[in-house]
């Protein structure tokens, strides 16, 4: 099978869908990778980048969703008062959006959990009736105690437990930090309640920690995201309830079969948000199994490492080095594409070997940023501004790099950017602990930019489709780029 002389292909397998009025659920599995390694290489990796897109997955009869609310009443909530009234409007935004039928139930958190709606430790089913007394309820939620979300996090499990539908889905709100662990440790929450279902995260106020709401969100395959302005918050929910009531299907497996002398070193979603993935079955063919949680009609990516040996095969040829496949569990029809293979060539052209493919660099350099983010956030937070300064100033350069516009627009509210290309920035005055908070759940949310979004040249190879190397401190950019994010250094052009 030849990728043509580029050797980035983007293979997708897409299934038409009809002109009829009821179009079944459809997923479609593309695969990015820059194919050439060298042969002399002394733990060669290949890199791939696996697009999934569904389609077609509304109209599902019955309710798929079983929803928690789970609001922190914390001491820390009652000041200023627009949290916790804000939290208030947000819950009964979500509570108003519940199609009927739909099992939910509302949970305060504080150093324990406890469920305010219904009166037990049941779920009710969503009507105008249920609808309306939960809202009372919610109403009525004073603040005062500590946090502990492992706890809030057991009892929502042991309730979407009982819901007999698809997808279960906690939705968190906090304004602090976990002080309680102690009581309940998060790990082992976390890890009991990993696969059970999926919880976005939102930090409101000035004293939550993102890279705490982030290693939920990660583990349970969700979001973390947050509002500056309180007033921000019902919106905010009404567009999240929006799109999880779109979802239909519970759950797509990528599986990945390598072939001899190869191995599965990791998956892990790198788009629209990055998701830890654990493999939750090892086949005797060696096969990993990655199980991704609830799809509505979307588009995500996930970036494959695979180790590969070259002892005893032939250079100069395609070999195919895994297969990936798509299944789908809990959801009947679904049409699925074929599987599609992962090649390697191993060549003794360092040319061709120093390439790698232009997607698997974005996303590499969109963790870059994500690292230089946190990197400044500690930095401020150990009181040394000057060093926040420059961590910020590399997180600028490689959201410009990528063309991240969102992120650069983020990081403008903390620095003033002098030149972006050369990541020369100052800190603004005034800037607080929370703005780097915000800026680490943002960044979380990978972007996807111009060069490559729409690309079918860029996907197919030509001579933007890959990436070179940096004579002047080795590390891997764009080929059209005008500078190397990671030096500085100049580039010349080429034609």
């Amino acid at each position: 099978m030849d990728t043509g002389a580029s050797g980035n292909r983007d293979r997708k397998g897409m299934h038409a869908m009809g002109g009829g009025a009821v179009r079944a659920a459809s997923a479609g599995l593309g695969l990015s990778q820059w194919k050439y390694l060298s042969g002399e290489a002394r733990e060669p990796q290949m890199h791939a980048i696996l697009t999934v897109e569904t389609a077609g997955t509304g109209g599902a009869g019955g309710p798929m969703l079983a929803q928690v609310l789970v609001i922190d009443c914390s001491g820390s909530m009652v000041y200023p008062q627009e949290k916790l009234r804000a939290a208030h409007q947000a819950a009964v935004a979500a509570l108003r959006m519940l199609p009927d039928g739909t099992p939910f139930a509302v949970v305060r958190g504080t150093e324990s959990a406890a469920v305010v709606y219904p009166a037990t430790e049941t779920m009710a089913r969503a009507d105008a009736l249920h609808r309306a007394e939960a809202e009372r309820a919610v109403n009525r939620l004073i603040a005062g105690g500590g946090t502990c979300i492992g706890s809030w996090l057991d009892l929502s499990r042991r309730l979407l437990v009982q819901a007999d539908v698809p997808i279960g889905h906690v939705l968190l709100l906090t304004d602090g930090r976990n002080q309680h662990d102690g009581l309940m440790p998060l790990s082992d929450v976390l890890e009991a309640c990993a696969g059970r279902f999926v919880c976005d995260a939102w930090g409101i106020g000035d004293g939550w920690d993102g890279r705490e709401l982030l290693r939920i969100t990660s583990r349970l395959h969700g979001r973390a995201s947050s509002v500056q302005e309180e007033a921000a918050l019902p919106g905010e929910y009404e567009q999240l309830m929006s799109h999880l009531l779109a979802k239909s299907i519970p759950e797509l497996v990528i599986s990945v079969t390598p072939m001899a002398g190869a191995g599965v070193r990791y998956l892990k979603q790198v788009f629209p948000t990055e998701v830890e993935l654990t493999p939750v079955h090892t086949g005797d063919d060696g096969t990993r199994r990655f199980v991704t949680r609830a799809w509505g009609d979307e588009s995500r990516r996930y970036q494959l490492c695979l180790s590969a040996d070259p002892t005893g095969h032939p250079r100069g040829e395609d070999l195919q080095l895994a297969v990936v496949s798509l299944g789908a569990q809990g959801a009947d029809g679904v049409e699925l594409t074929p599987p599609l293979p992962c090649l390697v060539h191993w060549t003794d052209d360092a040319a061709l070997s120093g390439h790698s493919d232009i997607q698997v660099e974005h996303f590499e350099q969109h963790q870059r940023l994500g690292e230089a983010v946190a990197a400044a956030t500690d930095a401020h937070r150990n009181g040394e501004r000057a060093l926040a300064q420059r961590h910020l100033g590399r997180a600028v350069q490689l959201a410009r790099t990528i063309g991240a516009d969102q992120p650069l627009i983020r990081l403008e509210r903390l620095v003033e950017i002098d030149d972006a290309d050369a990541g020369l920035v100052r800190l603004r005055p005034g800037v607080a602990a929370v703005d780097f908070e915000h800026l680490i759940t943002a960044s979380s949310h990978s972007t996807y930019g111009p060069a490559s979004a729409s690309a079918d040249g860029m996907a197919l190879g030509g001579p933007g489709a890959a990436t070179r190397r940096c004579p002047d401190c080795d590390g891997k950019v764009a080929v059209a780029a005008r500078f190397c994010p990671l030096c500085g250094h100049a580039l010349q052009e080429r034609p």
